[in-house]
């Protein structure tokens, strides 16, 4: 079964969105714990602040009579000027309220865990968040109560309740806009990476589209490139990818119409002269006919084998047969081969051998094919009374072959392209267009260069640089 495909924007919003949302989660949870703690702390200073002033003005009454000590507690929680803000209780030694700030009469079963707490601690002082139940309606409060002496009064505490509620609706309205702007982040992040995944997502549908297209042989595909980054980048080596291809697929047509053409030729002359010598039978026709045929098996032969080498070296299967050598001599052979069937063409090859000998480590026979296709090149470009100057110069670790011809020359267009596979500048002449491509290989196979400098109807030069044994 195959498995179900993910795009790149659901990926993008599980990943990432769903992080940032966390973080926005735990942002807005961190902001409510850390401003509850800070309000909270800032009540719960405020409160036992106060009840430490109560508890020090009562500490200077304690050693007065009973009657005087208990009449100014009650003058404290009466005049008490904070009780809008808290409400204040005396705590009698039984652990009932007695009196409060508010005017009413506390109830007895009042829950005081603090009073509890603040009796049993060592620093008298305890502190306690509660809700109370008024009409079915529930109230948070903070409660801090105090030890105070009770001298002959029977009070053991006084406690300072504050209501929470608008500290709570204070913190309330703080994680609404922490939650708004999380929100408002959310809603950009979205909205961005919605136009950034697009900008990146659009342009490789595009990209898919045409490579599917490319694929089934549609070759004029191209992607307008709107961007200068990654993705124009991406577009460009695209666009030149299918111009590439473009490219390959005419020159893979020239070439099996020129290789056809090739072909073509020498079995016609091979069939028209084997049946011209079945009909006649005579020896002047059978001699005649025999050479052509021998001459036209033999250009066949050749052009195959180019093809089979051509194919070996871009299977990486091409074996060289190395052996020190003196390329000189493999060099005035080739030139040896094509002097005779370049006069018959009025062309004349000029040789210019240098002294001593030029000892390479490489393989004889490739070589001199190297320097037959190059030779042979210049006489097929070259025009009758044309000239071909071959010459070696010999340096301390390489030798320089020239091979130049004042033939048709190259165009500045056509010569980047001349060693390409399957390549002609000029289809009027014969051969593959691979010949060149081949012998680029085999040069570089020696760790040599093989360089063209051309000029439209000036000739062509061509240098064969290969290094020498010391």
């Amino acid at each position: 079964m195959a498995k179900k495909k993910k795009s790149i924007a659901s990926r993008w919003f599980v990943n990432s969105f769903s992080i940032v949302a966390a973080i926005a989660v735990i942002a807005i949870i961190g902001t409510y714990v850390i401003a509850k703690n800070y309000y909270y702390s800032v009540v719960s200073q405020y409160l036992g602040g106060e009840a430490n002033v109560i508890s020090e003005v009562l500490e200077r009454y304690c050693e007065d009579s009973p009657a005087t000590y208990a009449k100014e507690i009650r003058d404290i929680v009466e005049f008490f000027d904070k009780k809008n803000v808290m409400e204040l209780m005396v705590i009698d030694k039984n652990g009932n309220p007695k009196i409060s700030s508010s005017g009413f009469s506390p109830e007895a079963e009042t829950e005081m865990p603090d009073y509890k707490a603040a009796m049993e601690s060592e620093t008298g002082r305890a502190e306690y968040i509660g809700k109370t139940e008024h009409g079915g309606e529930s109230e948070k409060y903070m409660a801090v109560t105090v030890a105070i002496t009770p001298g002959n009064s029977g009070y053991t505490a006084i406690r300072l309740v504050a209501s929470l509620e608008k500290v709570d609706s204070q913190l309330v309205k703080l994680v609404l806009i922490a939650l708004a702007a999380a929100v408002f982040i959310l809603v950009v992040v979205l909205i961005l990476g919605i136009y950034f995944i697009t900008s990146i997502v659009s342009p490789i549908k595009e990209m898919s589209k045409s490579a599917k297209k490319l694929a089934k042989g549609s070759f004029d595909q191209r992607i307008k490139v709107k961007r200068n980054d990654e993705i124009g980048d991406l577009c460009l080596a695209f666009n030149h990818m299918a111009d590439e291809l473009e490219n390959s697929e005419k020159i893979k047509n020239d070439f099996i119409s020129s290789v056809s053409h090739e072909l073509r030729t020498p079995l016609t002359a091979i069939k028209g002269w084997s049946e011209t010598i079945l009909e006649l039978r005579d020896e002047e026709t059978l001699t005649k006919g025999m050479k052509v045929i021998v001459t036209e098996t033999e250009r066949l032969s050749a052009m195959v084998e180019e093809l089979l080498d051509f194919s070996r070296i871009q299977n990486k299967k091409l074996q060289l047969q190395r052996a020190d050598m003196d390329i000189l001599a493999e060099l005035a052979e080739a030139v040896l081969i094509y002097t005779e069937r370049a006069a018959k063409n009025g062309i004349v090859i000029s040789y210019h051998e240098p002294e001593g000998a030029a000892i390479i480590n490489g393989d004889k026979n490739r070589l001199r094919q190297v320097f037959i296709n190059i030779i042979d090149n210049a006489v097929k470009y070259s025009q009758k009374g044309g000239v071909i100057n071959v010459e070696a110069n010999l340096k301390s670790n390489e030798v320089d072959i020239k091979i130049s011809d004042n033939g048709c020359g190259i165009s500045k267009e056509d010569l980047p392209k001349v060693k390409n596979r399957f390549y002609k500048a000029n289809n009027t002449v014969r051969g593959s267009g691979i010949g060149l491509a081949v012998a680029d290989e085999l040069v570089t196979l020696h760790k040599g260069k093989l360089k063209i400098e051309s000029e439209l109807g000036k000739g062509t030069v061509v240098s064969i640089i290969l290094p020498v044994k010391n």
